[in-house]
């Protein structure tokens, strides 16, 4: 459980339904990958077009050599600076721009952390904001398929290197402009994958289905970390 715990949160700040939007201020050339930056804006317009977010993913974790060491699926609802997360297997996250609770069904606990921006990449709720992240060098590495889908596939890399993460590559469907899968390469061999699938832009659920309600969880623990 430990691994997805951590990746819970990396999993939001690569966002499966799409709010991985980087520009870069340099490339190893000195200068910005042109090709890139109009498949990555193309991205980010589509992305601001949206109200409200509903999504399923699959997340898959691999060693360096490709054995499989787990996975994980869940469901996604984002709707400005609030999100709600379900995880098959019992876990639930919510967070309301401030704050997250993660609640973890094995222990019956609720873990109650502050949203900060400095230790993430990028945050969900900044699916919705003007966010471009200057912290990566880009490029488009060409197209490629996956499954009927004719995707591009953006490399970005990070400027600062005690970043636990060294690469990440985006697969941005080409005429629909979002997000399809992204795949991070974790200095400690591991490779996360996670694939975007039943995707809505224009979704519609009620402000409760995306606040974290004591009453939901009766008897849970709570571990509030936020001081």
């Amino acid at each position: 459980m430990n691994v997805y715990r951590r990746v819970s949160i990396l999993f939001f700040l690569l966002m499966v339904c799409g709010c991985f939007v980087a520009r870069a201020q340099n490339n190893s050339l000195g200068k910005n990958d042109p090709d890139a930056k109009v498949v990555l804006d193309a991205l980010s317009a589509k992305l601001k077009s949206y109200k409200a977010v509903q999504a399923a993913f699959a997340l898959k974790v691999e060693d360096a050599k490709g054995k499989l060491q787990g996975s994980r699926s869940g469901t996604i609802f984002l709707k400005g600076n609030h999100y709600h997360i379900t995880v098959v297997g019992g876990q639930e996250i919510y967070s309301d721009g401030k704050d997250i609770w993660t609640y973890d069904k094995a222990s019956n606990e609720v873990t109650i952390t502050k949203n900060d921006p400095t230790t993430q990449t990028i945050s969900p709720d900044k699916l919705f904001s003007d966010f471009y992240d200057k912290d990566y060098l880009y490029k488009l590495n060409g197209e490629d398929k996956l499954g009927t889908r004719t995707v591009e596939e953006v490399e970005l890399t990070p400027l600062d290197k005690t970043k636990s993460f060294f690469k990440a590559l985006l697969y941005i469907d080409k005429t629909a402009h979002t997000l399809v899968s992204i795949k991070w390469f974790d200095k400690s061999g591991n490779r996360y994958t996670i694939d975007a699938s039943k995707f809505n832009g224009n979704a519609t659920f009620t402000d409760a289905q995306v606040a974290y309600n004591k009453a939901k969880f009766p008897g849970a623990e709570e571990v509030d970390l936020r001081n």
